[in-house]
């Protein structure tokens, strides 16, 4: 089978364990949403989720040496691994199709296009453990709502696919990274302080206390995964967009690469829901710069305790 000059293998094998899906479902699916995905991923280092039978998934940065010479590549400097990366730009149907055969799943674009950042972003992870812990994180996305009209600004939501939820606020081209960073880490203090009961920004997992985490480190070289992509989950859901009066009525499991497509007809709900682009609040972004950046903060913190660990 071929799409568009990519030739299609293998088709009829099981996705990934627990799946439930082919690698057809796979292809059908991302041909069947490709007019929306594409568009948030186009221009954007891509990162993907591959699953190989047999292997356990793994995360593809670099474009392989088998790649196609038609994919458009761009290349940044890695500094987690302090090497070269050139990662592949999936800007038309036939790269995401070799992507698909390459049992590609998840697709995680860069929060950069070109040389701007153009979201602020909040993930929401609930606590471990099953049962109601995607409606906290519900909970928790109603907080930040609040504290983004708080401040002026305006959001769109989608379930990340997995157990948690995803805020995006688009924003005007030309903010400083940090700048960006630091007002990410404000929205996600206001909304804690609205509710500490339910929401924490602490980083270091044992610190939560069974709260719903406000993750505010989504700036400059991370990834988000995308909407519209499926993820290595049971079921193989997708993350989808939901209307914030939805929201409260919805679960992971209802958006999956088997009906998504049909749910979305010719609609594009992720383009047609996120608000203009919005300039950043001068006071959100001055009291994102009082609060430490979190990585940072929680390496010093677990420098600390092993040394109070030691000396015990």
């Amino acid at each position: 089978m071929t799409g568009d000059e990519v030739s299609l293998t293998n088709l009829d094998q099981p996705l990934f364990d627990g799946s439930e899906s082919t690698k057809r479902d796979l292809v059908d699916y991302l041909d069947a949403v490709s007019g929306r995905i594409l568009p948030v991923l186009s221009g954007r280092a891509l990162s993907v989720m591959r699953v190989r039978p047999g292997q356990a998934p793994f995360m593809q940065k670099n474009v392989p040496k088998y790649a196609p010479d038609w994919i458009r590549t761009v290349t940044h400097w890695a500094e987690s691994s302090h090497r070269e990366v050139t990662y592949a730009l999936c800007d038309d149907r036939r790269t995401l199709l070799w992507f698909a055969n390459q049992r590609a799943v998840e697709y995680h674009p860069a929060l950069l296009r070109g040389d701007h950042f153009t979201h602020l972003i909040l993930d929401l992870d609930p606590p471990e453990g099953e049962g109601e812990s995607f409606q906290l994180a519900v909970q928790a996305a109603h907080l930040v709502r609040q504290a983004l009209e708080d401040c002026g600004l305006q959001g769109a939501v989608k379930t990340s696919g997995a157990k948690g939820v995803h805020v995006f606020v688009p924003v005007e081209a030309g903010i400083p990274m940090e700048d960006l960073a630091a007002a990410t880490r404000a929205v996600a203090a206001r909304a804690e302080r609205i509710d500490p009961a339910l929401a924490t920004t602490a980083f270091i997992r044992e610190d939560r206390g069974g709260k719903v985490f406000l993750d505010s480190t989504r700036a400059g070289g991370a990834t988000v995964v995308a909407a519209y992509s499926p993820r290595i989950r049971p079921g193989a859901p997708v993350s989808f967009p939901v209307p914030w009066k939805d929201l409260d009525q919805v679960s992971p499991r209802d958006f999956t690469i088997h009906n998504a497509a049909g749910l979305l007809g010719d609609d594009d709900p992720w383009a047609s829901m996120m608000p203009p682009e919005q300039s950043l609040p001068a006071d959100l972004v001055e009291e994102g710069h009082t609060i430490p950046v979190a990585r940072v903060q929680a390496m010093h913190e677990g420098k600390r305790r092993a040394r109070a660990r030691r000396a015990e």
